[in-house]
């Protein structure tokens, strides 16, 4: 159970991050006929040659309350770096909390996996019309917790099952995956109780659990043959650190080798957060796999 100071230095990390205005798009795209399945786009501030594409997934346990503007300061911050971005929407779980739950339902199953997977094949096609800055061939994929989760996910639909419906038959083309404090392996994060909950509430109950984790854990899609970076806090209460070290062990086992960059005095949200140093190591980190 995290101490005093600790929930009073995650409280005013939230406060920081959450304090900078949403900034708007230079393009929204529609991927589906659903309000939330559309990816927006922001062009690299003065650059003049193509840029390295980033795709941006959110955070937010998967819940509804939490949509892509809250991860628009970050997002304008990487497009002022240069890199042209574009940040996906997809839907999450009911804003109304489950019969003795005491928040929103985390996730949707199938359409929360349903929408990442759309937009990542139809963002090629979207690109060439919306980000014509943008070098397809120089992307990277990042999210920030349950977005990390995504973005790790995304990386691998080539390792589902064939027959699963998210089956990619080909590794996505990327440049590699950097995943800002995600809940990289579902069984640890449940077992930790991460986000009240959230991951039981995203795959269902214990049977459910067991069924649908193959299909929807990263840590059991490895290895991936991707370039792939976590990008973690040390003193994060939401997600811990022992999640993204799970996930580093089982591709370890796999034979693949995955970073883990664990920052001193750090928590959760300063990751995404412009106002802080750790934004721009995340910053740094795209770029060492995108250039």
């Amino acid at each position: 159970m995290p101490d005093d100071d600790a929930i009073a230095r995650d409280a005013a990390e939230a406060e920081s991050a959450f304090s900078h205005p949403a900034v708007a798009p230079d393009a929204t795209a529609a991927y589906g006929d659903h309000p939330d399945q559309v990816i927006e786009f922001y062009a690299p501030r003065d650059v003049a040659q193509a840029a390295p594409l980033v795709i941006a997934l959110h955070g937010g346990a998967w819940r509804s309350p939490y949509d892509r503007q809250h991860l628009t300061p970050f997002v304008d911050f990487l497009a002022r770096r240069g890199f042209a971005v574009a940040n996906v929407e997809y839907r999450r779980g009911s804003s109304l909390p489950l019969q003795g739950s005491q928040g929103p339902v985390a996730g949707r199953w199938p359409e929360t996996f349903d929408d990442v997977a759309a937009a990542l094949d139809a963002l090629p096609g979207l690109v060439r019309e919306y980000a014509p800055q943008a070098d397809p061939r120089r992307t990277v994929i990042t999210g920030h917790s349950a977005g990390g989760h995504l973005a790790l996910w995304a990386a691998s639909r080539h390792v589902l099952p064939a027959d699963s419906p998210w089956h990619a038959p080909y590794p996505a083309g990327l440049r590699g995956v950097v995943a800002l404090a995600p809940i990289a392996d579902l069984a640890v994060a449940a077992e930790l109780d991460v986000c009240s909950g959230a991951v039981t509430q995203l795959l269902g109950g214990e049977g459910e659990f067991k069924a649908r984790r193959p299909q929807a854990d990263p840590a059991l899609l490895l290895p991936t043959g991707i370039a792939t970076t976590l990008v973690q806090g040390r003193d994060d209460i939401v997600v811990p650190h022992a999640v993204s070290e799970a996930y580093a062990d089982a591709a370890g086992r796999a034979g693949e080798l995955v970073g883990l960059t664990l920052l001193e005095d750090v928590g959760h949200f300063p990751l995404i957060d412009p106002a802080a140093d750790a934004c721009a190591v995340v910053a740094e980190e795209i770029a060492q796999l995108a250039f």
